[in-house]
């Protein structure tokens, strides 16, 4: 890792000696000739020809995430947010048979949905004070939510019929009311659900065949058994239950649409791989032994035994959110008519059908009018060798709440081409876990003693020097909040819901972005306060 680091001033001092070596002409910055002064290699650089705006997003495709929101969350700056899921559910066995051959009628025991929540969990104590704590991650906020559990009568489409089913069907953050029009039968409602850190334990067997099993924290709860018997226990032998795609046809989905009923709320980030319904049944079945022979009592009479069994159905298929945002009025004011000349004085970032930064550097004079600014266009005649480079986003601590409701990362992209930008690959912290991962480039929040966040340093170094030394084109950037820099990948903009308008179209977000739900302000270019202002900042070396 030393070594990767101190590889670029390896470089720079090698450019010199040979730049030196092959020519006589004298390292010069202005007025000062540097010639021989070690301390002056690398020349400090700062632009302030940066126009940087937010724009408050269109709707924005939700499915083919790997993880989803479902809560209430209210910021208190960017007002209350809610998270509704709807998602396919798929069977773990097609044409299961429940209970045995013999056709011994089954009695069902439970039914239990659980969403697992994000969490870690830690051994503590010996011996028969032994036990398992759990530290919960991607939980925000603990106030009493209430979830509404539907049928869901909407045919949700893997594949796109205008695209000739080649293309992945696109799903979008407004769509609730396509998907509530369409709801059929209330399953349950949980009333006043609240997260907690704590998990559940599981009893099997009776007596000295007892166990307990503890299974970490998350949603878990019972759910009427009426609905999954003839739902599902009744339809075994039945075409509905053959395969996948039959039974995605039958049974739609379930819908979970929450509200809360105070100011305030709970939401948690979950992963529908490990979310399930767990239908307990069991039977009475002539006991066997090993080698299938009857076992007997005492009398000759066969053992006539209780078996348990249980049938799970996985989240699977298409799922995706659906997000309800308040944003309040003097936040749309100051978005909705952003200055494209002179860049705004403070910059909203925002995840989920949230808030984009737009930023243009390099954007003064062009007084030949070739496209190129005068400043990038100087920067490429002296061939700098860029060192270093970085924008440097202060916080705007007077208009948020703070501390533990701002976002840990942001992520910048080509916000032309949607994609990542070149520092991102050349990153050699990405191997690390996702809060600490592309640190590098994309710098966490730094917090002052007071927990508060100061300001994030995003260095472009890898993107800068192709912009001058490899007449890269200067494109347009993003930015956004990450719920996690390591999820790749980006997702379309809907552009039905808004097809005109006075400013360029934002096709493409990063899909961490749509998963997130935080947001903060920051100081943009165009702020009075100089220290905090909005600046390109570059160290390089001179070579003529």
């Amino acid at each position: 890792m030393k070594t990767l680091n101190a590889l670029p001033k390896i470089m720079a001092i090698l450019f010199f000696i040979i730049a030196i070596s092959s020519c006589d002409e004298d390292f010069n910055t202005i007025g000062a000739d540097i010639v021989g002064n070690e301390d002056l290699l690398t020349l400090p650089y700062e632009s302030n020809n940066i126009i940087a705006y937010s724009r408050i997003l269109d709707p924005v495709q939700t499915n083919i995430v790997p993880v989803h929101n479902m809560g209430v969350y209210n910021d208190h700056v960017f007002g209350k947010s809610t998270s509704n899921v709807i998602t396919q559910l798929v069977l773990t066995e097609t044409d299961p048979i429940f209970g045995d051959t013999l056709g011994h009628p089954i009695s069902l025991q439970s039914v239990i949905l659980y969403i697992p929540f994000y969490s870690n969990a830690t051994l503590e104590g010996e011996g028969e004070d032994e036990m398992t704590t759990y530290t919960l991650d991607s939980v925000y906020g603990n106030q009493p939510i209430n979830i509404s559990i539907y049928e869901s009568g909407y045919y949700l489409r893997d594949l796109e019929p205008d695209s000739n089913f080649e293309e992945s069907q696109l799903y979008y953050s407004n769509q609730s009311s396509l998907f509530e029009n369409s709801l059929l039968e209330l399953i349950d409602e949980i009333e006043d659900f609240a997260p907690s850190d704590e998990g559940y334990i599981i009893v099997d067997g009776e007596g000295d065949e007892e166990t307990e099993t503890l299974v970490a924290p998350g949603l878990r709860v019972n759910l009427p058994l009426q609905f999954f018997q003839e739902k599902i226990l009744d339809q075994e032998g039945e075409q509905v239950l053959s395969s996948n795609n039959n039974f995605k046809e039958y049974f739609r989905g379930l819908y979970f649409d929450v509200e809360s009923n105070t100011e305030d709320g709970s939401l948690f980030i979950f992963n529908p791989e490990f979310a399930n319904i767990t239908i307990n049944y069991n039977f009475q079945s002539p006991k066997e032994d090993e080698n299938g022979n009857p076992v007997l009592d005492d009398e000759g009479n066969q053992i006539i035994e209780t078996v348990d069994e249980d049938y799970v159905l996985n989240f699977g298929g298409v799922s995706l959110n659906t997000f309800t945002n308040e944003l309040p009025q003097n936040i749309i004011g100051d978005i909705e008519n952003p200055d494209l000349v002179n860049g705004e004085e403070s910059l909203y970032v925002r995840g989920g059908e949230g808030i984009l930064t737009v930023i243009d550097l390099f954007s003064g004079l062009d007084s030949d009018e070739d496209g190129v600014s005068d400043e990038l266009d100087s920067l490429r005649q002296r061939e700098v060798l860029v060192n270093d480079a970085n924008l440097k986003f202060y916080v705007d601590q007077d208009k948020i709440t703070g501390g533990s409701t701002e976002p840990e990362r942001l992520i910048i992209y080509d916000l032309d081409n949607n994609t990542v930008l070149t520092d991102y690959f050349l990153d050699t912290t990405s191997g690390n876990e996702p809060l600490e991962a592309v640190t590098t480039h994309l710098g966490r929040l730094e917090r002052g003693s007071d927990n508060l966040g100061e300001y994030y340093k995003l260095r472009l170094t890898g993107h800068i020097s192709n912009l001058i030394n490899k007449d890269s084109t200067n494109v347009q950037l993003g930015l956004m909040v990450s719920q996690n820099v390591l999820i790749s990948g980006f997702h379309v903009v809907d552009s039905l819901t808004n097809p005109a308008g006075p400013l360029p179209r934002i096709k493409e977000v990063p899909r961490s972005g749509v998963i997130s739900h935080e947001g903060t302000i920051l100081f943009g270019n165009n702020t009075s306060n100089e220290d905090k202002k909005l600046k390109l900042q570059i160290s390089y070396l001179n070579p003529n």
